[in-house]
């Protein structure tokens, strides 16, 4: 419930951002204009990104008898989670790890690496599979659609001002020192919470994938496992497109510093730490 909540007042921190912005830089008929780009470049994205995401990581459909293991897993999971059953997709790559697309619990996918199935025991599989089925079910995929659209049209608005000035309310041109500040920092401070919603929904996923599972155990040792294998093994599709680096279960890019601020996911001990609780509990 906390992380609920803790989305909720991010989203609502990155709509009142995208409001204070857009007055400063490009006044109200700016705001709506940069608000209407990012909308519709973001309404293709919600439609067909699952679409581009498993072609961009060569996923192959497969099937009760091309996967028996994986696809019977993920039925199970789905009738006790109560959601139609997700397509089911591997992808060719060493490095372990999941994911889960598509818009709706009705058109959704889940995705997991060959590397992940050589690595991971059933029980921990099982367990992987479930937080990518909470994503499903919670509709996480709407939610960082609606961050991206936002935080996309700051980005729009503070282009806007570097190129042609900022505007007030009023539509009169702008303190030129203080629209460049803006300009900067907005879509900084846009990205950071971006980044925050997305640690957030990846707590609520472990916590909804145990629950799933019934195994918050076999959970936290599945993610424990995939970070330490995780290690020197690229992912090449998510070095190609970092953008899709917050759909994953385990962040595959490397970080350098203060990266827990600029992480899309929490720290691998945090989520381990919280669902061992959960298992003692």
């Amino acid at each position: 419930m906390f992380n609920v909540m803790k989305t909720a007042l991010l989203m609502a921190g990155i709509t009142a951002l995208f409001g204070v912005v857009g007055g400063i830089l490009g006044g109200q008929q700016g705001m709506l204009m940069a608000l209407g780009f990012a909308l519709i470049s973001n309404f293709f994205s919600y439609w067909f990104s699952d679409k581009m995401v498993l072609r961009m990581y060569n996923a192959q459909e497969v099937d009760a008898t091309s996967a028996p293991q994986l696809y019977n897993m993920v039925r199970e999971l789905a009738e006790k989670a109560q959601l139609p059953m997700p397509r089911v997709y591997l992808i060719n790559e060493d490095a372990p790890n999941a994911f889960a697309t598509g818009r709706n619990p009705a058109h959704a996918a889940v995705a997991a690496t060959t590397g992940i199935m050589r690595v991971l025991s059933t029980r921990e599989l099982r367990g992987v599979m479930a937080h990518e089925l909470a994503h499903v079910k919670h509709r996480d995929i709407l939610i960082s659609t609606i961050s991206a659209t936002m935080a996309g049209a700051i980005s729009a608005l503070a282009n806007f001002a570097v190129f042609f000035g900022g505007r007030d309310s009023q539509g009169r041109p702008a303190n030129p020192l203080g629209a460049i500040a803006v300009s900067l920092l907005a879509p900084f401070a846009a990205m950071l919470i971006q980044m925050a919603i997305s640690r957030a929904r990846e707590f609520e996923a472990d916590r909804g994938g145990a629950e799933i599972s019934g195994d918050p155990a076999a959970l936290a040792s599945a993610l424990d496992k995939i970070h330490k294998f995780a290690q020197g093994i690229p992912l090449g599709p998510a070095e190609a497109h970092p953008e899709t680096a917050q759909m994953m279960i385990m962040n595959p890019l490397s970080g350098g510093g203060l990266r827990g601020l600029f992480s899309t996911h929490p720290s691998t001990e945090e989520r381990v730490e919280k669902l061992m609780a959960m298992a003692r509990r």
